[in-house]
C-alpha cells in the first residue's frame, strides 16, 4: 500500500522488523500502541511547513504538557525504536479486519484508465491487502505488489489462490524495493505516500507506460485527520509528473477509499513518452 500506511508513516525506514527465525516480532504492548497513537494524531495536526524534526517537536511538545522527563525520554524511546513496527501493527489491523474502514474493491478511477488497455507488467505500490492489484491480475496484468504489512501481503496471496490469479508480492517499504528501468507498462499508488519517490517511479516505467494515482486533496484534513504523505495541494500531482504527458487529471469531490466519506480527492493518470 502504501495506502495510508506509508501516508503516515514518519520514519525513514519502513522496513518490517524481524526476528532471527526470519518470523515478525511479538506484537507491541498495550502501552506501546497508545504512545504511538498520540504522537501519529499530534503529527497528523501540524502544519506541512512545521520546521524542524518531528521526534524534537514533540519533545518540547510533551515538555510544555508538564510531563516529567524521564517519562518524556521513554515515550521518544518508544517512538524511535518502535514506530516503524507499531504503524506496519496498526495496518495490519487496518487491513486485515472483519470489517473494513476502507474501499475493498478496485480503486474506481484504476478500473476507469486501465479498460481497455492491453495488460501487460503493472507494479501495485503499497499494495495493503491486495484489493487493486488482484483485480488487475484478473484483467490478465502481470502484477507486482509491495507494502510492509505482512498480514495483509498475506491476505493478498490467500486472495490470489481462491481467485486462481498469481501475484508477485514483496513485504517490504519503498525505501528497500528495486522499481527498476523500463520494467513497467502500468504502476498504481493508490493513497500512498511518493513526493519522494517520482524519480524512480518515472524511471521505472516503460515507454507508453501509465501512472494511476488517487490521493486526497489537502481541504479533506479540515473535517479529518489525514497523514501528509497522502493529501496533495490544487494541482501539485501535475507539477510532481511534469515530466510525463497527462492523461486524465481530476480534482473532485467524492468518497474517498480511506475513510469512505465524502470529501475532496485528487486522480492523475499520466504516461511516459
Amino acid at each position: 500500500m502504501r495506502h495510508l500506511l506509508l501516508g503516515f508513516l514518519l520514519f525513514a525506514a519502513l522496513c518490517t522488523p524481524r526476528s532471527a527465525a526470519g518470523q515478525a516480532p511479538p506484537a507491541p504492548s498495550a502501552a506501546d500502541v497508545k504512545i504511538y497513537e498520540d504522537f501519529r494524531y499530534w503529527v497528523s495536526k501540524q502544519p506541512p511547513d512545521s520546521p524542524g524534526a518531528p521526534l524534537e517537536r514533540y519533545r518540547q511538545e510533551l515538555k510544555a504538557q508538564g510531563v516529567e522527563p524521564a517519562e518524556v525520554e521513554r515515550r521518544i524511546t518508544v517512538i524511535n525504536e518502535r514506530g516503524s513496527r507499531l504503524e506496519v501493527e496498526r495496518w495490519n489491523r487496518i487491513l486485515t479486519a472483519d470489517k473494513p474502514t476502507f474501499n475493498t474493491n478496485p480503486n474506481e478511477f484504476l478500473v476507469r484508465m486501465t479498460k481497455g488497455r492491453t495488460p501487460g507488467t503493472a507494479l501495485d505500490v503499497g499494495m495493503g491487502q491486495g484489493r487493486n492489484a488482484l483485480y488487475l491480475a484478473q484483467q490478465g496484468w502481470k502484477v507486482t505488489g509491495f507494502d510492509p504489512a505482512e498480514k495483509a501481503v498475506a491476505a493478498a496471496q490467500a486472495q490470489a489462490k481462491t481467485l486462481g490469479v498469481t501475484l508477485e508480492t514483496r513485504v517490504e517499504g519503498d525505501e528497500t524495493f528495486d522499481f527498476g528501468q523500463n520494467r513497467w507498462d502500468l504502476v498504481v499508488l493508490s493513497y500512498v505516500s511518493l513526493r519522494d519517490l517520482v524519480p524512480k517511479l518515472v524511471a521505472s516505467l516503460k515507454p507508453g507506460g501509465l501512472v494511476v494515482i488517487e490521493g486526497f486533496h489537502r481541504d479533506a484534513t479540515k473535517n479529518a485527520s489525514i497523514g501528509g504523505g497522502v493529501v496533495f495541494d490544487t494541482n501539485e500531482l501535475l507539477t510532481l509528473f511534469d515530466a510525463l504527458r497527462v492523461v486524465q487529471y481530476e480534482d473532485a469531490n467524492a468518497v474517498g477509499d480511506f475513510g469512505k466519506r465524502d470529501t475532496r480527492v485528487v486522480r492523475l493518470a499520466a504516461q511516459k513518452r
